[in-house]
């Protein structure tokens, strides 16, 4: 897993791009990012599958905020972020969300 935040100088947003192995999604062919950028939606923000399995998406995001999200896998399975910036309680049983500071 891992979080790549590049800060635009022309516009107060970074280029934040996630990024999911291969060894965490096993053969899955369908994974989506999901969190407050997308009011949840886990059909609003589907990740490409790139050659070596990993799936990858960029998306630009409003500096000076900290979003919370999840990568929903297959629509089943919920996976955090294991280099995300932070966690926080996600209000469902004991689960966490991870959390990006841009």
């Amino acid at each position: 897993m891992s979080l790549q935040k590049k800060p635009l100088k022309t516009r107060p947003v970074s280029k934040v791009t996630f990024r999911l192995p291969p060894a965490v999604i096993g053969d899955a062919r369908k994974v989506a990012l999901v969190g407050d950028f997308n009011d949840w939606d886990p059909k609003a923000t589907l990740m490409k599958r790139l050659r070596n399995g990993e799936f990858k998406i960029t998306l630009d995001l409003e500096r000076g905020r900290r979003y919370q999200f999840r990568y929903l896998i297959e629509d089943r399975t919920w996976e955090n972020d294991g280099e995300a910036d932070a966690y926080a309680p996600s209000g469902v049983s004991d689960a966490e969300n991870s959390v990006v500071e841009v």
